[in-house]
């Protein structure tokens, strides 16, 4: 009787693109999790930084961090798509990715007091020389696809020397160092085009689409966060300030229906054409960064109403209404403009535009946006129920 072929060591086998229900893992949920406390992280210090009228140490501080907590999301949740297949060796290198994410998370707050990112890019460098691991065992154990493997291992190594060489050399804060990040974004986001130009890896749809959903409700969760402290400081002088039991009402009215956007009827991810997939991958960033920095938004009107921020009611109320309306237009992009029809194909655009409006002249801005929303959620889903009914609705000029 033949014994069974054995993997080579230090391996890992593929899965199947097609696999049925491929579901997200108990490790890939506590990957989540490490993820959180980073973005979390970098959320506060965000949001104090504007809360001093920080503005733009505040946003570079913020795409900075959160940028790099995403990559390595991103990097880790699409390799193990194709190459999770529960062994030690799996499960172990992730562990330590995630070690290398609260390292990361512990090194934030430096990077927004004084610029440095000694800390960060300690941890960011032990999640990468993990992932080349698992690439490098991924090219031993699925031969189909070794060049596409080798080709991500290189890339990915070539890129986190970029990084080490921009932070040790770079003075904390310098402006040449904007240049030099802006430069190491573009590199980050040619790996992958790099690696599958050889070809692609057995990444699962399903289960690429449930990552991305999970990670929004975390982002979101930081709004949440905001909500509570409004309700706290409503309560915090014996007596209730009914104007912070507002802002905690709407905050939810907002985050709930952002959630709702997302969670809609409408198919993410139409299809896994590359270009496409690219589009909808990458530009979940935005649409990530501006779901968690609504949440630093909303801390900041809270700062702002307690008497604890150095800015005005108008500055404060465009850290929701900015955010907001990006995160609308990021929907757009990646995945309503692909079945939007005539003219119901600007109606995204148009109320992000409404959005910004109403943080520049706030009369009620949370108010005001929140009416906004429901109309959008209003009128995408009647526009949805007469395309799949194969009607006509009035915003489509065909």
């Amino acid at each position: 009787m033949m014994k069974p072929i054995q993997p080579p060591a230090f391996s890992l086998l593929s899965r199947s693109a097609t696999e049925e229900h491929r579901a997200a893992t108990p490790l890939e949920l506590m990957f989540d999790l490490a993820a959180v406390i980073a973005i979390a992280a970098t959320v506060a210090g965000m949001h104090h930084a504007f809360a001093e009228g920080h503005f733009i140490e505040g946003i570079i501080n913020f795409i900075f961090s959160f940028f790099m907590i995403w990559i390595a999301w991103l990097n880790y949740t699409w390799f193990a798509s194709a190459y999770d297949d529960e062994s030690t060796l799996f499960r172990v290198l992730s562990m330590v990715i995630m070690f290398g994410a609260l390292v990361l998370a512990a090194g934030i707050p430096t990077v927004f007091e004084s610029g440095e990112a000694y800390i960060t890019l300690t941890g960011f460098i032990i999640m990468r020389v993990c992932l080349v691991a698992l690439w490098l065992a991924a090219a031993r154990g699925d031969p189909a696809h070794r060049t596409v493997a080798h080709r991500y291992a290189f890339g990915l190594t070539a890129v986190q020397i970029y990084w080490t060489v921009m932070v040790l050399v770079l003075p904390a804060g310098s402006d040449l160092g904007l240049l030099f990040f802006a430069i190491g974004v573009v590199l980050e986001l040619m790996v992958p085009a790099f690696a599958e130009s050889k070809g692609t890896t057995p990444w699962h749809k399903h289960h690429i689409v449930e990552r991305h959903n999970l990670l929004n409700i975390i982002v979101l969760g930081e709004c949440f966060l905001a909500i509570v402290m409004a309700i706290q400081a409503s309560t915090g002088h014996g007596h209730l300030l009914w104007g912070l039991i507002e802002i905690g009402v709407l905050a939810s009215a907002i985050t709930f229906m952002l959630w709702a956007l997302y969670f809609s009827e409408q198919e993410h991810l139409q299809t896994v054409e590359k270009k496409h997939t690219m589009i909808w991958g990458y530009g979940h960033f935005a649409l990530f960064a501006t779901g968690a920095a609504t949440g630093g938004g909303f801390a900041v009107m809270v700062e702002v109403a307690t008497h604890h921020a150095h800015i005005s009611e108008k500055a404060a109320a465009l850290t929701v209404a900015i955010p907001v309306a990006i995160y609308v237009m990021t929907l757009w992009v990646i995945r309503d403009r692909v079945w939007m029809k005539g003219l119901g194909n600007l109606l995204m655009p148009a109320v992000a535009v409404s959005i910004i409006l109403a943080g520049i002249f706030p009369v009620q801005p949370l108010l005001m946006i929140t009416f906004i929303l429901a109309g959008l959620l209003i009128a995408q889903r009647k526009i949805f129920s007469h395309r799949r009914n194969g009607s006509h609705f009035e915003f489509d000029a065909t």
